[in-house]
């Protein structure tokens, strides 16, 4: 009889669907067991776009159910030193109950994660995704939004702070374009979660306008655009339904 260990891993990407040559990577995108090292170009270049998403969604899991990670954080340190092979590009919030990398029980190398409140796209998030994806060669973009967000919140009671105004400011029109039937107003946690919700529609269609390395990307199918909610309280991440574009 196989190692167990060998034999779990096997039956998750059998589940998946990742190529079995992938079963050598050293990143937790590879499977719910802790690697020895980073993710490999060649690794990641055989995994789709899908493929990804379905693994980020099994991290999610993961940490959802409070299994211990085994993330080998040092060898992956070291094994990404000479170059990085991210498989996706994250735009999240810069909230510290929501980080990426641990709510999706993610290891170093596997990701890029741009941070920034209220998750908008600006220029230099554009840029940001353009490098990550064209030339680095990641094939998801995932736009992460959560519940409770206090930018979403600043935004709809039109908050005046310093820099934080414009920031604000770019989030308003998420603010009116949700279709909301009760009190609209920052007390109402239900009608800032719908909001939240709506400010990662708009930012995903905010990357198909404004990105043309992108759309070029994507129209090839090398490159897919996701949206996500993460909840505070059930730690669970709601990736939403493509919209249009």
């Amino acid at each position: 009889m196989g190692n167990p260990e060998t034999v779990n891993r096997r039956a998750f990407f059998k589940t998946v669907g990742v190529p079995a040559g992938v079963l050598l990577t050293g990143s937790v995108l590879a499977g719910p067991m802790a690697w020895a090292a980073a993710l490999t170009k060649a690794q990641r270049d055989r995994m789709t776009p899908d493929e990804i998403i379905q693994l980020m969604k099994k991290g999610n899991e993961r940490f959802r159910r409070g299994e211990r990670t085994t993330q080998n954080y040092l060898a992956q340190q070291r094994a990404s030193a000479g170059g990085q092979y991210p498989a996706a590009v994250l735009l999240s919030c810069i909230d510290s109950r929501a980080p990426a990398e641990t709510i999706m029980d993610l290891g170093i190398g596997d990701v890029f994660n741009a941070r920034v409140a209220g998750n908008i796209v600006n220029d230099d998030i554009l840029g940001s995704m353009d490098f990550g994806c064209q030339v680095t060669g990641a094939k998801v973009i995932l736009v992460m939004g959560h519940t409770a967000c206090g930018a979403i919140k600043g935004a709809i009671d039109r908050v005046q702070l310093g820099n934080l105004t414009g920031l604000l400011a770019k989030i308003q029109p998420a603010v009116e374009a949700t279709a909301y039937q009760g009190e609209r107003s920052a007390k109402n946690g239900a009608f800032v979660d719908a909001v939240a919700r709506t400010n990662v529609e708009l930012a995903i269609r905010e990357i198909h306008s404004r990105s043309a390395v992108i759309a070029a990307l994507e129209t090839k199918g090398a490159v897919k655009i996701a949206g996500a909610m993460y909840n505070l309280k059930s730690a669970a991440i709601d990736f939403l339904p493509p919209g249009p574009r």
